[in-house]
């Protein structure tokens, strides 16, 4: 994990910045295309106990110079290797997002997400069951060039639930995002 952040951060201070994004886009009234944005985020880890893989792709829409709206969508796989044989799950979601930029190029972030997961109640069996988050935090965005850039994003899941006998998908209340955004 401590290898992950380092990588993120350098990645972060590495990339130069070349435009403000958004504010030249948005002096004159610009189309519905130049409004919109995508993006997302991939995620790997292989260690000893699984494997891991996740893409949330994200679409968005820039209301105002300032404030974004959106829906972000996730698939993730797992498969737990310490369990013989071994087992794997699939966890599917999507979440309604608000981004209001508070001072370029920091940002405030709410979302719902609504999760369908899979999780192991024992070697042999496994369970799929929903679960809503009401997550909200910050973030920090870095442009790379007119209509593209890096994001960082910390967000505090208030519907977190530390009890074992909660299956909660997530194993600490903050989730940490990084990714990528690009205009059309």
């Amino acid at each position: 994990m401590k290898k992950q952040i380092l990588f993120i951060l350098i990645l972060l201070v590495s990339v130069s910045v070349k435009a403000q994004w958004g504010q030249e886009d948005m002096d004159e009234k610009p189309s519905f295309k130049d409004r919109l944005f995508t993006g997302g985020g991939i995620g790997l880890s292989f260690t000893n106990y699984s494997d891991y893989f996740s893409i949330s792709p994200l679409i968005g829409y820039r209301a105002t110079n300032k404030l974004a709206v959106g829906l972000q969508f996730q698939y993730r796989y797992t498969n737990y290797k310490t369990i013989s044989p071994s087992i794997s799950t699939n966890d599917y979601g999507i979440a309604p997002f608000v981004r209001y930029y508070i001072y370029q190029p920091f940002f405030l972030n709410a979302e719902i997400e609504h999760l369908n997961y899979q999780f192991i109640k024992s070697a042999t069996e496994k369970f799929r069951k929903n679960y809503n988050s009401f997550m909200a935090g910050g973030g920090f965005f870095q442009p790379a060039g007119r209509h593209a850039g890096f994001y960082a994003l910390a967000m505090y899941n208030f519907s977190y639930m530390s009890s074992y006998n909660s299956f909660s998908p997530y194993n600490s209340p903050w989730v940490f995002r990084v990714g990528i955004t690009a205009g059309f």
